[in-house]
């Protein structure tokens, strides 16, 4: 079968409407098809989130859903917000399969290796055409919960040569309760990971806009399991942050976040660790992980749309058109181009590519946890034969 024949791939449907159970109907109206394998949910944590749950189950009785709550929506519109996009797989050319995993703290590589041969035995049963290359795994997370480093490290290794993105579920940058949701329900201290299989062809990637400066930080003193870094350079840290921004204490916000990343140097690429707020006792806390010792390097943004209109390009030229890209871009670059008046043209190039996703706390890109980068999967229209 040739996609756009006979069956649409896939399905995209979003509401603005305020109310959980109006924005649910605008949804079902759009979405639901009984030859649906799975849908796929971004949306505002401004929603009711038990009132939506209702609402989707009613609607969507015995369809598999998986979700989460956003920093930000990108839907059919490009950027967006206080609104629910959903993803509708058509059964002929996905397969989905799905697990939760609670009790972040003590997932361990056996759990990870668990839970990734279930899925996989899973997939197998429901897919004939089973192939090696043809899966890849997205990750939705509690991005409040401070476990990602742990689970994305063990869900690595389980997954071996299966490429993995995701993204760290947000809450309008309220800080106050992130949640995912599976089987019905939403849940904190948890995260859903899905194995996707594909009979398109997809590419996984990452990328980021950022350029490296001189000024290096050395944390001298640090809570690595609140992500708090008390000192750098052995002094508070708010205040040396400040200093090298050139502005007091109280103007550290997220916009000069955004503006003012930090990163840290693995082999020879650049990871941002990205400052969540500045604590009284002016300490910093990170929506990374941050140790004691490390050496953290003052990043410049560059213009995002030249980086994403490369990447985009260059697979694209493997790929062919995309039909849907599954997109998880930090709230930092979102906050960023919004300060340098740019929301609208990044909105268009997002709309123009089909970009659907959410702006997260976190990305996840084969088992690093990192900031201020667009993580996804770009899925053409050509069926792999």
């Amino acid at each position: 079968m040739t996609p756009g024949t006979d069956s649409k791939p896939v399905i995209i449907a979003m509401s603005d409407a305020s109310d959980a159970y109006e924005a649910t109907q605008e949804l079902t109206s759009m979405l639901y098809r009984p030859d649906l394998c799975g849908i796929l949910f971004f949306c505002s944590a401004e929603y009711d989130l038990e009132q939506l749950a209702v609402a989707l189950n009613s609607s969507f009785t015995g369809m598999a859903l998986v979700g989460c709550t956003t920093a930000g929506e990108i839907t059919p519109r490009g950027y967006d917000q206080k609104s629910i996009v959903a993803i509708g797989f058509h059964q002929d050319y996905f397969s989905l399969e799905s697990s939760l995993i609670d009790q972040l703290d003590r997932f361990s590589l056996s759990d990870a290796q668990t839970q990734v041969d279930q899925l996989i035995h899973s997939l197998r049963k429901r897919s004939s055409s089973y192939l090696s290359g043809r899966c890849f795994a997205l990750t939705l997370l509690d991005g409040l919960s401070s476990q990602e480093e742990l689970v994305l490290v063990a869900l690595n290794s389980a997954l071996g040569n299966i490429p993995h993105f995701g993204g760290s579920a947000g809450d309008d940058i309220q800080l106050a309760g992130t949640h995912v949701f599976y089987q019905g329900a939403f849940h904190s201290d948890a995260a859903v990971l899905t194995l996707i299989y594909s009979g398109l062809d997809f590419e996984v990637f990452s990328t980021h806009h950022m350029q490296s400066l001189a000024t290096k930080l050395v944390v001298t003193e640090a809570e690595p399991d609140t992500r708090k870094v008390i000192e750098l350079n052995g002094e508070p840290a708010a205040e040396v942050y400040a200093r090298m921004l050139g502005v007091p204490v109280d103007q550290l916000n997220p916009k000069a976040f955004a503006l003012h990343p930090l990163a840290v140097k693995l082999g020879h690429e650049y990871y941002v660790r990205s400052i969540q707020q500045v604590n009284s006792d002016l300490s910093l806390t990170f929506y990374c992980a941050v140790g004691n010792g490390m050496v953290l390097t003052a990043m410049q943004p560059q213009p995002i749309l030249p980086d994403l209109e490369t990447r985009f390009a260059d697979i694209e030229a493997r790929i062919g058109e995309p039909l849907i890209t599954l997109g998880c871009d930090c709230f930092l670059r979102r906050l960023e181009t919004e300060h340098l008046g740019g929301l609208s043209e990044a909105s268009d190039f997002l709309t123009k590519h089909r970009v659907i996703g959410f702006n997260t706390y976190g990305e996840h890109f084969d088992g690093v946890h990192i900031n201020q980068t667009f993580t996804g999967v770009v899925i053409g229209k050509k069926v792999v034969t």
